[in-house]
């Protein structure tokens, strides 16, 4: 992959780099993607794959549309395990969707801040849920989650950063990323991976 030869221009990096190739994949449905990370929020991934099977289990298994959602009651949706919150969310992001026409078509020809800006205008989607909508569901290459603490807490035991000043910790993080452009998405998933392994 050509992302590898890139990234291990990064002494520090490329220690960790591995065997592994990871891909990045796009989906369909992207509205009902970020729901779904709603969902996942603060929840073990088994958790998470449990309820987003109940939910779709509502529409008989087939992929709800945001309109379709708005016209669940509130303890249909509350009943398979998602908090009040949650459920206030998944509806905003719903109406969000419906009122300003978003689609997969829409989202694909946009770039990835104005994908941020637009969402996080919707009550309960903060950047760092975008960033996983990028990465996880837009296959875009080239994120980077600065306020992700998995990524935080990797980058502080390979580059021996200092967290104690977390606004400083962030500077030279994004610093340190620079050189890994237009590859970062990639450089989050070896980072993740290494963190979790060791």
């Amino acid at each position: 992959m050509e992302y590898i030869a890139h990234l291990q221009k990064d002494n520090k990096l490329a220690e960790i780099l591995g065997d592994e190739v990871h891909h990045l994949v796009l989906y369909k449905n992207i509205p009902l993607r970020l729901m779904s990370s709603i969902m996942s929020q603060q929840l073990s991934t088994k958790v998470a794959a449990v309820i987003f099977k109940r939910f779709l289990e509502i529409y008989g298994g087939e992929e709800p549309s945001p309109q379709q959602i708005l016209d669940t009651p509130f303890e249909t949706l509350r009943a398979i395990g998602l908090s009040n919150n949650k459920v206030s969310y998944i509806q905003n992001v719903a109406s969000f969707c419906i009122e300003h026409g978003i689609t997969d078509t829409k989202l694909l020809a946009m770039r990835n801040e104005e994908i941020i800006d637009l969402l996080v205008q919707i009550k309960g989607v903060g950047r760092w849920t975008v960033e996983m909508l990028l990465m996880f569901s837009l296959g875009r290459e080239d994120v980077f989650a600065v306020d992700d603490l998995g990524i935080q807490q990797g980058m502080q035991r390979l580059y021996k950063l200092d967290g104690t000043n977390k606004k400083c910790l962030k500077t030279k993080m994004l610093a340190l990323s620079e050189s890994w452009k237009p590859y970062r998405s990639y450089a989050c998933l070896h980072l993740w991976k290494w963190k979790d392994d060791k």
